[in-house]
């Protein structure tokens, strides 16, 4: 069998597209102005093409594909660096944007990225041959973060997300403590950051900086601390 699969993705217009998949290092291996604009960029076993549109509005676009890989944590890394090395930070909101890395409830380890031309482009490394979502687990805490990231990555809805853990970390009988309140707190500020509410992202940033963790902790809340540390950099370029 050799057939294979291409997305062919819409854009306003090529360049910023170009741009920034050249700064994830992926290579422009193809690109016409006429009879129509047209690209194709490269990276590895990756490829995408684009096309462009003059009446496309990348804010309103629902174009995604998917991307699969056996080392997603290489490819989040590589991203980031070549973000960092083209923006001076990773982008958060807005248009091109990278989200956090997580591991989803549906054996999927993944992250999500939307590039200039308003294509969401999903990279996810498989964890489980079982492809349907998981029950909520037990505990107050695992269960609000289990329902906020599913209302925040599955349902567009962060801020129903929001309100999920506003209350749980509200609740006067029984506190969150150290991985879960940091993770707890790492989606809130990124769903703030979604919603454009600074000031909740400041105050929730200040709180994470202060929950103190063991260092086998922090190796459990990794990607929560890289998304609070890509939103806190966002923040400080934001105030410049």
């Amino acid at each position: 069998m050799g057939e294979k699969t291409i997305p062919i993705l819409p854009c306003r217009t090529l360049q910023p597209v170009l741009d920034f998949y050249t700064a994830l290092g992926f290579e422009v291996t193809f690109q016409q102005r006429s009879p129509n604009p047209f690209a194709v960029v490269e990276r590895g076993g990756i490829e995408l093409q684009f096309f462009g549109m003059k009446q496309y509005e990348p804010a309103e676009s629902f174009s995604t594909c998917y991307v699969t890989t056996d080392d997603v944590d290489g490819l989040y890394e590589a991203f980031r660096a070549g973000l960092k090395a083209a923006y001076g930070r990773i982008p958060t909101r807005g248009l091109p944007r990278v989200g956090p890395l997580k591991d989803m409830s549906y054996g999927v380890r993944q992250f999500l990225m939307t590039d200039p031309g308003g294509n969401c482009v999903r990279v996810g490394q498989s964890t489980s041959e079982d492809p349907r979502h998981r029950p909520a687990p037990d505990g107050t805490f695992a269960k609000a973060l289990h329902h906020a990231s599913l209302l925040a990555d599955s349902k567009e809805d962060p801020a129903g997300a929001a309100k999920v853990i506003d209350r749980v970390l509200g609740l006067g009988d029984e506190r969150a403590r150290g991985v879960q309140l940091l993770q707890l707190l790492a989606l809130r500020a990124d769903v703030a950051e979604r919603l454009g509410d600074e000031e909740t992202v400041a105050s929730v940033l200040s709180r994470a900086a202060a929950v103190r963790l063991t260092s086998a902790e922090r190796d459990l809340a990794r990607d929560a601390l890289l998304r609070l540390e890509d939103l806190r950099i966002s923040g400080q370029d934001l105030r410049r």
